[in-house]
Parts: structure tokens; sequence; C-alpha cells
């Protein structure tokens, strides 16, 4: 069982990142065009870059997993296109840390497919409760997402905001497609999905010790 494919080659001339939205109507998303990544620039404070890159390609993987169990069970229904919508922005996600990775050789978790295995699980489990129970898990993980990202982007910006500019913008730009999937769940009824409260605590528990793991192991 593939953990993850292959990076792709890194291009060398910096673009500028201009993403896509999620909205939430029945069309697809348009694919998020990713700026290009440079090689890693020197003077780094590495442990922390590697900390950062590794755990956030985790999350990018376990959360594109996640939206594929919900595929799997609801891709036919009505709530299809939105799902279809948010997972289209993690797989730009992950195709960017996966550049990542290679621009500043940082290697991945050695918990990628156990990752691959309980994201895909999570994603049809919540699913299995329904649109609502689907939308709860969005909302659940894409919160958890958006502060560990403000974290990194506290740490970065102390460090020195210059030297980590492109990461920063890159850091940012997810963070907020991040918000928006949590604001489109919680739009198309999270909120009413059985024990919300509880099982919104219990995934994020599981994020939290997700995020622990990832950037250590």
């Amino acid at each position: 069982m593939a953990a993850a494919a292959a990076a792709p080659a890194v291009r060398r001339s910096l673009g500028r990142c201009r993403p896509c939205r999620c909205g939430t109507g029945t069309g697809e998303a348009p694919s998020l065009r990713l700026c290009s990544t440079r090689a890693a620039p020197h003077g780094l404070n590495k442990p922390l870059i590697d900390r950062v890159i590794r755990v956030d390609h985790a999350g990018e993987y376990g959360a594109d997993r996640i939206y594929a169990g919900q595929m799997a069970v609801l891709g036919r229904t009505g709530a299809g296109p939105v799902i279809r919508q948010m997972w289209n922005q993690e797989k730009a996600h992950l195709q960017k840390f996966n550049e990542l990775m290679v621009a500043y050789r940082v290697r991945p978790t050695v918990l990628l497919p156990f990752w691959n295995v309980a994201g895909f699980v999570l994603g049809a489990g919540s699913a299995l409760l329904g649109r609502n129970g689907a939308m709860a898990c969005t909302v659940a993980v894409e919160e958890s997402i958006s502060d560990h990202y403000n974290s990194q982007i506290r740490a970065l910006m102390e460090e020195d905001p210059e030297k980590y500019r492109e990461l920063l913008q890159i850091i940012k730009q997810f963070r907020d497609d991040e918000r928006e999937h949590h604001d489109i769940g919680l739009e198309h009824g999270a909120e009413a999905a059985p024990a919300y409260s509880v099982l919104k605590t219990a995934i994020q528990l599981g994020c939290k010790a997700a995020i622990f793991l990832s950037e250590r192991i």
C-alpha cells in the first residue's frame, strides 16, 4: 500500500500562488494553481522546517484520504459535488507539500501508511452517518488544521518573516482554504449530526495526536 506518490520534480521559476475557492454549488471547483518551489535558501532553522513540512505533508495526506473515504460513501448523493470541491483543493495542497519535501529535503513521517488507512476509515465512517456526519468531520478536522497552521505562522514569523516568506505565503493560503472548508461544513449541516459535540471533540483529539506524532517520527 503506497503511502504517497513520488514527489514531482521541483520547478525553478517562482510564480505567484493563485488559490481557487471552494464554492457551495454543484460545479466542480477548479484546481488550485500552485506556485513553483525554488531550492531551499541557506541559513534556515532545519529542525523547525523539518517539523513544519513533515507534519503539514502528513496532514494534507490525511485530509486527502478523509475526503476519499467520504466520496466512496456519498459521492453519488447530493453532497458529492461539495465534498469533491474540497477534495480537489486538498489534492493540490498535497501536491505542493510533495514539492516542498523535495526542495527542503525533508523525509515524510513513517506513519503515512497508518494515516492512509485511518484517514479513509474516518472519512467513510463519518459519511455513513449521512451528509451531516461527513460535514461534522470536515468542521472538526479543518478547524484543527487551520489552528495548527496559525501556530506555524507565528513560529515562522518569530524566526524570520523574510527568510521564510515563501513558506509563510503557502501556509497562509492553505490555512484560508481550510477555514473555508470549515465554513462550508457548517453551512451544510455539520451541527445537525448525531452527537455533534462528542463527535467533534473525539475527532479533534485524534487530530492533536496525529499532529504530535507526525512532527516527530
